[in-house]
């Protein structure tokens, strides 16, 4: 069998301790993290955003112990600027407005194109490139997972206020983010060319200058052999990032298998499966998605626990039966979503909500 490798990014708040607000040091981390991690810290579109990324990793250990290194090394970085590091998919009140922008030709341009929809775009979020054998194996490992993104999604849940505001949502971030063109849930595309023609089109329209500003919920990577998930909010701690991975990768793994015995999982329209997206956006794994295949409504735990079945026949050849069962763990504490809003309610003070974010961002940590 072909080595699903795993690469993962995780984008990060940088915090004020005084104030919890947002601040625009983060090129001061980079500067002092190039010298350490080298490509594996880079900058983002506004200044308080950090992120970094694993190097290829074999297997889910691996980047277990690539996810805590940089984790740890991130926040000695930013305690030596007196910040702090913060792991939520919107920060609970710092307004987008007072962000500064990174300095980069490349964001100069999008400032440009899409003005306050870029501006505004203060977001935080989790990236897990799964490896693929081919890009049409890709493919078609991309249209039938595509089913589960609402699923995963619902378990990262993380971004529950925005600018003060408790909005109602589990994860605000995504509609942040749906302002955006190309976002969401991808179309069906019959083979690998036929996605590559319509990037060819874009790019050929003046719509893109190139792939990555395709930006769905899963997408095939432009430059690398890689089935790519985006749709999740950064999570606060270490065990559940790696299990939100560990989740991805079997999932390609079950559905490679299902290809190589000529089994095929049942596709659905995008529409169907956005309905899903939206339901796990607003009520994470509190409410109910849609089992299309039986034409009802399930609670979350349900099907969660049909997932973990589901893919239970490749978890011991990957090694990862325990960082998939953390999804009880989550579903018996909450989401992030679900943890900040019980700091909020207890306190009433959204000061607290940071300062409970950088303590979860650190466990796990040594």
């Amino acid at each position: 069998m072909p080595v699903f490798t795993l690469g993962i990014e995780e984008e990060f708040q940088t915090i004020d301790p005084e104030t919890r607000e947002l601040r625009s040091h983060m090129s001061k981390i980079v500067d002092g993290g190039k010298i350490i991690l080298q490509e594996r810290v880079k900058a983002e579109m506004h200044q308080a955003v950090v992120e970094v990324g694993t190097n290829i990793c074999t297997n889910i250990q691996e980047a277990r112990e690539e996810v805590t290194y940089l984790r740890r090394e991130i926040m000695e970085l930013a305690d030596k600027q007196n910040l702090r590091i913060a792991a939520a998919g919107t920060h609970p009140f710092s307004d987008w407005v007072d962000q500064l922008i990174t300095p980069n030709p490349r964001y100069d341009q999008l400032i440009s194109e899409m003005r306050d929809v870029a501006r505004s775009n203060l977001i935080f979020g989790l990236h897990v490139h799964v490896g693929i054998p081919s890009r049409n194996e890709g493919l078609e490992i991309m249209n039938a997972v595509r089913y589960f993104l609402p699923h995963v999604y619902a378990l990262s849940t993380n971004s529950p206020f925005w600018c003060g505001r408790d909005t109602g949502f589990k994860s605000y971030r995504s509609k942040v983010f749906d302002k955006f063109p190309r976002t969401g849930i991808p179309e069906f595309f019959n083979t690998a060319n036929e996605y590559d023609e319509y990037i060819n089109l874009l790019v050929k329209t003046n719509c893109i200058d190139d792939g990555k500003k395709i930006w769905w919920d899963i997408r095939l990577h432009p430059h690398f052999d890689t089935v790519e998930f985006r749709i999740c909010d950064i999570p606060m701690r270490v065990d559940e990032t790696i299990c939100l991975a560990a989740l991805m990768q079997a999932l390609v793994v079950k559905i490679y298998k299902l290809m190589r015995q000529n089994l095929n999982f049942r596709l659905y329209r995008k529409a169907l499966i956005s309905e899903n997206k939206w339901r796990a956006a607003r009520y994470g794994i509190s409410g109910k998605l849609i089992d299309f295949g039986r034409q009802e409504e399930v609670p979350y735990e349900t099907l969660a626990q049909e997932l973990m079945e589901f893919v239970d026949d490749v978890l011991d050849e990957l090694g990862s039966r325990k960082e998939v069962e953390y999804i009880n763990t989550i579903l018996k504490m909450g989401t992030g979503a679900d943890r900040q809003l019980a700091v909020w309610e207890r306190t009433q003070d959204l000061k607290s909500v940071v300062d409970y974010i950088v303590e979860e961002t650190r466990h796990g940590i040594r």
